[in-house]
């Protein structure tokens, strides 16, 4: 028999195993299972989730558990997929542009089918985009293919690994989580409820899985960045089978064709949209995303607000999720970060764009998250449209719309120093006259964000952060810190596939997934969404293969002479 049960503690007893089993006991026991004692024969439970609840005033941590009666939990064990290495000689190979989670766990799968996955980055493995990135703090250099954007694990490795998703409906959340703890992430991220790996220890989880895939026959080319799409193949002529891809350091180019081409570029690659817009303008679809601020706190009054006063050491940096509707369109908190930093993401020298993260114990003296309006299609003005017609796709909007409050930010701003307000004042419509201490390691330079900002969002954001406050009591005060712009949190443009095959239907042979894509938005439903269109190229190419084994078997024996 098993049975799932939830028990509620206090903080203080997290680690009071005597306390927990008599819960337990209790808990099957108004359930109507009837035990002699815990220590009976078959009785062992198994932590499936930990939450804590700061509500009513009054911190609780909730704990679920699965508890195995008269069967062994050993017996559910996860089991990771059985990766095959690579028969060079007969296997199919596929194309994989990008190697954030979608196009990692892409690759993955493929493996589990014994298809080699090529991967092509246009950034550098994780070592060197560590360095490259310090650059943007100590020299104001934005090296525009090896960033907290481009580089060996995507947009998700330098932050801190968030892995919370509701995307239930894609795919078996716990079987991602289990693969990353395999991979060397703590295998605590499979209990919580809001589970995070650190900053500093997704690189290590990134490259255990770039060996992996390497010594399976899996390839990685690095400091290649993909500036062309090479048409025909063995499905046909019209079909997309291979790249052209062009090494960023010595500027050659070169070929590399394939079965399939997987594209998991990520949100900020606007030059592979307008790559797609040149060949097949009906492949995109503007859609909604989102612009706004950072807002930096010291960790210590957002804790304060949380737990009620009850701030507990054993707790940790306190987490907030706000959401709110001003005049017909969402304003909310995205990536929030407790106990995090504040980081440059900019992909260009010319642009400012900001970001978060954490490191695995989450204790810095700061917590963040990003504050943003809703952006629909309809609201991106008439200018921007019109040049992206003339770029070749209008819904390409949406992204000129973005880059300009980028440069607009970089105007504002000193170098990768960003411009920043005090919430307090933006509200007010004023500059402030001086800014708390930051984070944020380029430096900020007090701005009134209201004088550049477009007004749909600044206005929206200024209600917002009233109705906000209303609800977390002394969020809008002095100390807290607007550091702009958040402009990454999704991408404005979708690349049409079909719901099915995950093929792109006006571009056959190629397969968008994950962010980039416009359909996910996070590490979790991006590696989900990487899987799931891999498995479909692999029944692709398997009915294939099938379909040629029948062929030759239908052709007439050669005569004999």
């Amino acid at each position: 028999m098993i049975k799932e049960l939830t028990i509620t503690i206090n903080p203080e007893d997290e680690s009071n195993n005597s306390l927990i089993q008599k819960k337990i006991f209790s808990e099957l026991k108004a359930q109507k299972v009837i035990l002699k004692n815990q220590n009976e024969k078959g009785f062992e439970y198994v932590l499936q989730k930990k939450s804590v609840d700061a509500r009513h005033g009054q911190i609780k941590i909730h704990l679920r558990y699965k508890v195995y009666i008269g069967e062994s939990p050993k017996d559910f064990v996860f089991k990771l997929p059985e990766w095959k290495k690579v028969d060079e000689k007969s296997c199919k190979s596929v194309i994989i542009v990008g190697s954030g989670p979608a196009g990692l766990f892409g690759a993955l799968k493929l493996l589990e089918y014994g298809i080699k996955p090529i991967i092509i980055e246009r950034g550098p493995e994780t070592s060197q985009r560590r360095k490259d990135i310090a650059l943007i703090s100590t020299k104001d250099f934005v090296n525009e293919d090896s960033n907290y954007c481009f580089g060996e694990g995507g947009a998700g490795t330098f932050s801190d690994g968030k892995l919370y998703t509701r995307s239930n409906k894609r795919g078996n959340i716990q079987n991602i989580l289990e693969i990353f703890a395999h991979f060397g992430a703590d295998k605590k991220i499979t209990t919580d409820a809001h589970p995070h790996i650190g900053t500093e220890k997704l690189p290590g989880v990134i490259n255990n899985m770039r060996n992996t895939i390497i010594e399976l026959g899996g390839q990685f080319y690095f400091d290649c960045r993909v500036c062309d799409f090479i048409f025909g193949s063995a499905k046909t002529e019209k079909a997309v089978g291979g790249v052209v891809c062009k090494n960023v350091k010595t500027m050659e180019e070169f070929s590399v064709k394939a079965d399939a081409v997987v594209l998991a570029t990520g949100h900020s690659a606007n030059d592979i949209y307008f790559l797609i817009a040149k060949y097949s303008p009906l492949a995109l679809e503007a859609k909604t995303f989102a612009a706004g601020v950072r807002v930096e706190h010291p960790r210590s009054l957002i804790d304060a607000i949380q737990y009620h006063g009850q701030v507990k050491k054993e707790l940790g940096a306190a987490e907030y999720r706000v959401t709110t509707q001003v005049d017909e369109r969402g304003v909310y908190s995205f990536c929030m970060c407790p106990g995090g930093f504040v980081v440059p993401s900019s992909s260009n020298n010319d642009e400012i764009v900001v970001n978060g993260m954490s490191a695995s114990a989450r204790n810095s003296k700061w917590s963040n998250a990003a504050i943003v309006v809703e952006i629909r299609p309809e609201d991106i003005p008439q200018e921007f449209v019109e040049q992206a017609k003339n770029l070749g796709s209008k819904d390409l909007a949406g992204l000129l719309f973005r880059n300009k409050i980028e440069k607009d930010a970089k105007l504002n701003g000193k170098g990768q120093a960003a411009p920043a307000q005090r919430v307090t004042d933006f509200i007010e419509n004023k500059k402030s006259q001086t800014l708390p201490v930051s984070s944020f390691t380029p430096g900020i330079v007090s701005s009134n964000l209201n004088e550049w900002l477009p007004v749909h969002i600044s206005k929206r954001l200024a209600k917002g952060f009233v109705q906000i406050n209303k609800n977390m009591k002394g969020f809008v005060c002095q100390d807290a810190l607007m550091i702009a712009p958040e402009t990454r949190t999704s991408t404005p443009v979708r690349i049409l596939r079909n719901k099915e095959s995950f093929e792109c239907g006006s571009l056959p042979g190629m397969f968008p997934v994950g962010e980039g894509a416009g359909y996910s938005g996070g590490i979790v439903s991006s590696a989900m969404d990487g899987e799931n269109a891999c498995e479909k190229i692999a029944e692709m190419l398997k009915e294939s293969f099938q379909e040629k084994l029948q062929e030759n078997k239908s052709k007439p024996a050669p005569e004999k002479f």
